[in-house]
């Protein structure tokens, strides 16, 4: 009967003592899983692991910058897509595994694992077991919830500028710009009780109360920087 083939594995991560703990539960825990090389950094990652051309990755996301390791996944995966990256993160709610995936992530893991749960994960990513896990699919899920939110939100709101006036879009521009209803008065020469039935205007055809809220709104979208 043949031999497994050994999984050589890069470990990524900018603090010393998560690497050796790492390579100590994959050397202690794992038959045919050899930790090939090690690196510190998102650039160090790119050059260590197309080096070393390990089957799987560990890659932590925060590094020399916040999100150095989904750029660092991304130049692999694009260079090298049979190399598998599971990424290291701390939370199971990290904020950028949505964009590690899109970047190419195969996994991730949080440091706090079991270290059985860990080595499974390699093995699962090695033999390409890549059913997503209820924790992944449930990220993505409200990830797409949140951009179709988003998308719907912005359609609704340039729709809404499509109808203002040249008067009103001005009198809102300036109002982002930080200026009082009586500012906005002395520039444009008309009475601060114009500029307010103007903007009550506004108010109405955004179904709004208050101005802040068009504001607030028109500033998530960045919509006030791309019309």
């Amino acid at each position: 009967m043949s031999q497994a083939k050994t999984i050589r594995v890069v470990i990524v991560d900018d603090m010393q003592e998560i690497r050796e703990y790492l390579q100590d539960i994959i050397t202690e825990s794992a038959e045919n899983i050899q930790v090939a090389a090690a690196a510190s950094s998102g650039r160090e990652a790119v050059e260590v692991v197309l080096r070393e051309k390990p089957d799987v990755v560990l890659m932590d996301i925060q590094m020399e910058t916040r999100t150095a390791g989904i750029q660092a996944i991304g130049t692999i995966h694009a260079a090298a897509p049979e190399i598998r990256c599971i990424v290291l993160t701390i939370h199971e709610n990290d904020e950028y595994l949505f964009q590690a995936y899109q970047a190419g992530a195969s996994d991730f893991i949080t440091k706090t694992m079991e270290p059985e749960a860990i080595v499974s994960a390699i093995r699962d990513v090695y033999e390409n077991e890549l059913l997503l896990r209820p924790q992944a699919a449930k990220k993505f899920i409200r990830e797409y919830q949140r951009l179709q939110a988003n998308q719907s939100q912005v359609q609704e709101a340039l729709q809404v500028m499509m109808l203002l006036s040249t008067a009103e879009y001005k009198i809102l521009k300036l109002i982002n710009d930080g200026y009082s209803y009586r500012d906005i008065a002395r520039q444009r020469f008309v009475e601060e009780s114009t500029i307010r039935s103007q903007a009550n205007h506004i108010l109405k055809k955004f179904s709004k109360k208050h101005m802040r809220d068009v504001i607030a709104l028109l500033r998530d979208l960045n919509i006030l920087n791309n019309v």
